[in-house]
């Protein structure tokens, strides 16, 4: 039967529950548990997918397409398990499912309530994420509650999972809470008042945490751990201290060596064998001793908040693990670059143009991507940063000289980028959209799959086939192709059905590396094996480098 462990956050936001709950779900693993993850979030949006990310940090998308919080993309690349559109909901989510049932006729002749109907709703939702009752039922799922306690928006959650827990009965669900410690320099001593007020908070709600993980600038000393087991009611061994540590890699061993994972086996009556911890204590080590460093420049829309390219930051730091090289990525406005200035570039040895959506700071991102063409730096574009390169590309070399985006420009005469009305999704079915349609839940998302050229840089990645995950609403006009062809640009893989563009590159007697793709690959990217087309991409970066210092 499955058991579950909650995870609340206290104090302030941004103390990395996702990261406790994935180091968490990753010891467990460990021994040898079936495990997964589940995201609750509080907003009222039906899913972040038009969020800003400047509010929200990325949008982290699964293979059956779902548009998700970005700690489902810790969950991924901490532990065995894929995520699924089960394993992230939103208040929205929970009041539009209610709200169709009351409209159904499923409640006829009953009040509509917070409570039951809601908790109710919100409990059904999480044994779902569970697979609680199906074949592919876990062991323990670990549920993260989003928001701080003490926040209005996140009490429907709280009190779902303390009624949830009241249900299954003892032994069946543990609760984690997750704090902060202030450091106040003219006093010269951590504050515990904040803590004990939070789990205050939480037991006048009903739930008595098991365990509370103390974030601070520093480890916890003895006596205020003392001080915090007697204020809080939990066992001194409970109280368990998470200070800011170099790399997140290092926060499983951490937690373990205070006995987290015995904890939480304890309580949950888990007989299970010891962690084993080897393949992160040798990727710790990796980290901590590169062979070399490369400079990459991410040149974006989004750089003032570095959540926003959390999977894109991972993706090259494995990457860099993978080629035993550390990578230094400097953030660049795309606002800020212009022809005029987009020398500044020559500094680094790769540069990446990732995702986004208007035309704010477009052109700066298409001078970015003629700088890499025209001065061969290694050059990777990631669904915008393909349409880019494949405008600046019509534009410069295709003779197009108005080439353009409908979404940038919906009178271009030159759509080289327009919107796609008509896709197959991975489950075969046929979905259509039009520029009137709604802008939730209406881009191209998930994993889906196409063909590759053979002879191609992409063919040296992938092979024959390339299945990736999707988030976009434009595509590369296929009434283009034959001309930017001709024109020299490589096509080296398109969808089988529609003949959509996925990737686009320019030879190698051309170009050293130069490629652009239409999904999102550091989706896929672990810490244990990277991503092929990232490590081919920091690849391409040492050979630059190096030819640049020999030179």
């Amino acid at each position: 039967m499955t058991k579950f462990v909650f995870v609340t956050g206290g104090v302030v936001s941004s103390l990395g529950k996702g990261i406790a709950s994935a180091s968490l779900a990753a010891l467990l693993e460990s021994r040898g548990l079936k495990v997964t993850l589940i995201k609750l979030d509080p907003y009222l949006n039906v899913d972040p997918g038009t969020m800003s990310p400047f509010q929200h940090g990325e949008v982290y998308v699964t293979d059956d397409g779902a548009e998700t919080d970005l700690d489902l993309g810790h969950y991924e690349r901490y532990i065995e398990t894929r995520m699924k559109k089960a394993n992230n909901f939103t208040t929205g989510q929970i009041y539009k499912s209610v709200l169709e049932k009351e409209r159904r006729g499923d409640y006829l002749g009953k009040t509509v309530q917070v409570i039951p109907h809601v908790t109710n709703e919100i409990q059904d939702f999480v044994k779902r994420g569970a697979g609680v009752g199906m074949k592919d039922a876990v062991d323990v799922a670990i549920v993260e509650i989003g928001g701080t306690v003490g926040d209005i928006e996140s009490l429907p959650f709280l009190e779902a999972v303390r009624q949830l827990s009241l249900r299954m009965g003892p032994n069946m669900a543990a609760f984690v809470h997750l704090t902060y410690l202030p450091w106040i320099p003219t006093a010269g001593e951590l504050k515990t008042k904040p803590t004990q007020h939070t789990v205050q908070k939480l037991r006048e709600i009903g739930i008595q945490p098991d365990a509370l993980l103390c974030r601070a600038d520093r480890t916890i000393p003895e006596e205020e751990r003392e001080k915090i087991s007697l204020f809080t009611n939990v066992a001194q061994w409970g109280v368990i201290s998470m200070p800011d540590v170099d790399t997140i890699y290092k926060v499983p061993r951490l937690l373990h060596e205070q006995g987290l994972d015995g904890l939480i086996c304890d309580k949950l009556r888990l007989n299970t064998p010891p962690a084993k911890l080897a393949r992160w204590d040798n990727l710790v080590r990796e980290v901590a001793n590169p062979q070399g460093e490369v400079n990459v420049a991410m040149v974006g829309k989004y750089v003032d908040l570095s959540d926003s390219y959390k999977s894109v930051n991972e993706a090259l730091r494995h990457a860099g693990l993978k080629n035993h090289h550390k990578v230094n990525i400097s953030y660049i406005d795309s606002e800020t670059i212009s022809a005029g200035n987009v020398q500044q570039l020559e500094a680094f040895d790769a540069i990446l143009v990732p995702g986004g959506f208007g035309v704010r700071g477009v052109e700066g991102k298409i001078s970015t991507a003629q700088f890499a063409r025209e001065n061969k730096v290694p050059y990777l574009g990631i669904c915008l940063g393909m349409q880019v390169a494949t405008i600046e590309f019509a534009r410069h070399v295709a003779g197009l000289a108005d080439a353009n985006s409908t979404e940038f420009d919906p009178q271009t005469t030159t759509p080289v980028i327009a919107l796609i009305d008509e896709w197959q999704d991975a489950d075969g079915s046929i979905q259509k959209r039009s520029a009137k349609s709604d802008l939730g839940g209406t881009m191209r998302l998930g994993a889906q799959s196409s063909d590759v050229s053979k002879n191609t840089v992409a063919h040296s990645i992938y092979g024959d086939v390339v299945t990736e995950r999707h988030r976009h609403r434009y595509e590369a006009n296929v009434n283009y192709l034959d001309t930017l062809r001709s024109a020299g640009l490589v096509i080296s893989a398109l969808t089988q059905r529609e003949q959509l563009t996925e990737i686009v590159e320019l030879p190698t007697a051309v170009h050293p590396w130069y490629v652009g793709v239409q999904f999102h690959p550091e989706f896929k990217s672990t810490p244990w094996d990277g991503h092929p087309l990232f490590n081919a991409f920091i690849k391409a970066a040492i050979h630059h480098k190096t030819a640049k210092v020999a030179t």
